[in-house]
C-alpha cells in the first residue's frame, strides 16, 4: 500500500536562510518554491524523496501556528509523508485500522515559475499515530529533480530516524498497521534497540535509546541520514564552506561509513552515509 517516503517537512524561521543552508548541505538547487496563505515553502527533490522547508509568512492564523510550533520546539522536523499508489485504498485501510483519516483533499501548488503540481492526500489522527504527524499522498505527476550544484552532492535519503519510548507500540504501528516490512530488530547496550522498516529504497528507523527519558505515548522525529557516493569528498566540501562535521567512522549498519553534520541543518540531527559494501 505504501510505496515509499514522499517527503519530510522541516519548519524554519526564515525560508531564505533555510534554503541557503540546505543548498549547501545537499549540494543541490531547489526544485520548487511556492507560497500559500500563511507559509512559504522550498522543495529539494532527490532520487528517492523530497525535503520540504516551510516557514511562516504574514500574520494569518496558519503563519502564527507555525511560529508557535517553532517557539515551543525550535526549528526542525515536523512531519513525514508516505507515498501511496492509490489514496482511496490507503484511506480505507487507515479507516479500518481506526486511525481516523481526514477526508481526502485535492491539493494544487504553483511554483514561482508558474508550473503546477497536483496531489491528493490524507492524514491520520495525530493522537493515534503516537504524536507524529503522518500524511499519505498520491502525486498526479513526478516532481522535477534538484540539480547538483557542486561536487559530492547528496544522492538521496538513507533513513529517517524516529525516537520511541515504547518499541512494541511503535513497531505495531509501522509494521502491522501501516504495512512496512521489518528488516532488522537489534539491541546493543550502547545504542539501545534499533528497528529498521523498509520504505521504498530507504529505511524508517525506530530507536529506543538506553537511559533516555522518553514519553511512552508519543514518539519524536529525531533525524535524517543522507546518502553520498564519496564521504571524504562531501566532508571536504562542507568543511571548506565552514560547516562543522565529525571525523568519518564506521556506521552501525555493516558496510557503511558515516559522519555527523554538527551545524547548518536547521535543527535536524544529521548524518551523511556512504555505502562501502553490500550490507
Amino acid at each position: 500500500m505504501i510505496s515509499g517516503l514522499d517527503h519530510v517537512v522541516v519548519l524554519v524561521e526564515d525560508i531564505e536562510a533555510g534554503t541557503r543552508a540546505y543548498e549547501l548541505l545537499l549540494g543541490r538547487s531547489p526544485s520548487w518554491r511556492s507560497e500559500s496563505e500563511g507559509s512559504k515553502a522550498t522543495l529539494f527533490t532527490l532520487a528517492n524523496m523530497s525535503l520540504e522547508l516551510m516557514a511562516p509568512a504574514g500574520h494569518v492564523p496558519a503563519a502564527e501556528h507555525i511560529r508557535d510550533v517553532i517557539r515551543q520546539s525550535g526549528e526542525g522536523l515536523a512531519s513525514i509523508c508516505f507515498r501511496v499508489d492509490d489514496i482511496e485504498k490507503m484511506h480505507r485501510r487507515l479507516d479500518r485500522l481506526a486511525l481516523q483519516p481526514e477526508t481526502i483533499a485535492d491539493v494544487e501548488s504553483r511554483d514561482v515559475s508558474g508550473a503546477t503540481l497536483r496531489w491528493r492526500r490524507t492524514r491520520a489522527a495525530t493522537e493515534l499515530t503516537r504524536g507524529l504527524r503522518l500524511f499519505f499522498l498520491e502525486l498526479a505527476q513526478a516532481r522535477k529533480l534538484s540539480a547538483a550544484t557542486s561536487d559530492a552532492p547528496v544522492l538521496g535519503l538513507d533513513h529517517v530516524v524516529i525516537s520511541t519510548g515504547d518499541p512494541q507500540a511503535a513497531t505495531a504501528l509501522y509494521g502491522a498497521r501501516l504495512g512496512l516490512d521489518m528488516a532488522l530488530d537489534r539491541s546493543h547496550p550502547d545504542w539501545g534497540r534499533l528497528m529498521f522498516f523498509r520504505c521504498g529504497d530507504l529505511i524508517v528507523e525506530l530507536v529506543q535509546r538506553p537511559g533516555a527519558v522518553a514519553d511512552m505515548a508519543c514518539d519524536k522525529l529525531w533525524g535524517l541520514s543522507w546518502r553520498v557516493a564519496d564521504l571524504e569528498a562531501a566532508r571536504a566540501r562542507l568543511k571548506a564552506a565552514g560547516i562543522a562535521v565529525s571525523e568519518v567512522r564506521a556506521g552501525r549498519k555493516p558496510g557503511t561509513r558515516v559522519m555527523t553534520v554538527r551545524d547548518g541543518t536547521c535543527g535536524v540531527q544529521t548524518l551523511l552515509l556512504e555505502r562501502t559494501a553490500r550490507a
